[in-house]
């Protein structure tokens, strides 16, 4: 079972992912204009160093600026998490993503790739194909990755993201049951993501039998309003969910 924290933006924090035996440790690139974080950089190479995998998310798409980025940085993933159900989405946006896919395949053959499927929470209703979508992406993907579209699909497909165009970082939990048929149908590793906690990730794994689960605000700090603070990691709740997660491999 692969274990994926994110948002991990320093050495420090990545060494304490690394003693608690998170396989992939994810950082995150907020603004296409100030892409270059020395941070980052260095969390990055020490990963390298250690038997985790470092995963790359950039907020943005342009080839040139994701070239660039993977140039300097070099992480063993990339992880692509646009709303593929955005409907302000420019003409084209799928077809130019598949080609932005297949582009970084031939120029860094070495680094691998997530993409991020969005599925809306329970109850919000199921208004495209989950598995159509998928699709397109399976064969220039090397992990899918589910996460959580607010909103309802049939009134305005999950424009309420937090960040504009992209899925993640909700904390809310997505349909368990579409998540679990694309875990039957696709060629490749699914990881469950949406929500996940140290208080939930069992009733996930047993749920939806994904390859790996990932974790980002439910294993953060929160505030004094109980809001989780972004790219601060709770390490005992870090601690707790993969203890969890390893618990219920020892029992299979």
């Amino acid at each position: 079972m692969i274990i994926q924290i994110y948002e991990i933006q320093t050495p420090h924090e990545a060494e304490q992912m690394i003693r608690e035996g998170v396989d992939h440790i994810g950082s995150v690139l907020v603004s296409e204009e100030d892409w270059k974080k020395p941070l980052v950089y260095d969390t990055i190479r020490l990963i390298g160093d250690s038997p985790s995998k470092s995963s790359l998310i950039p907020l943005f798409n342009n080839r040139d600026s994701v070239f660039r980025a993977l140039d300097y940085y070099q992480p063993d993933m990339v992880h692509f998490c646009e709303n593929l159900c955005e409907p302000q989405q420019p003409s084209g946006m799928l077809q130019h993503l598949m080609d932005l896919q297949h582009q970084v395949r031939e120029r860094f053959p070495s680094i691998r790739m997530i993409r991020s499927i969005p599925i809306p929470e329970p109850g919000k209703g199921k208004a495209f194909s989950i598995w159509e979508m998928a699709g397109l992406f399976e064969d220039i993907s090397d992990f899918f990755l589910t996460d959580t579209l607010l909103g309802s699909v049939a009134g305005n497909a999950g424009t309420e993201q937090p960040v504009e165009g992209f899925v993640g970082i909700t904390g809310r939990i997505c349909d368990w049951g579409p998540a679990r048929e694309l875990v039957e149908k696709s060629r490749i590793p699914v990881i469950l993501a949406g929500g996940l906690s140290p208080e939930n990730v069992l009733q996930g794994i047993v749920r939806v039998k994904p390859a790996g689960v990932d974790s980002c605000t439910g294993t953060n700090l929160q505030d004094a309003d109980g809001k989780p603070v972004r790219f601060r990691k709770d390490m005992d709740r870090v601690r707790d969910f993969v203890g969890k997660v390893r618990s219920l491999e020892k029992t299979k």
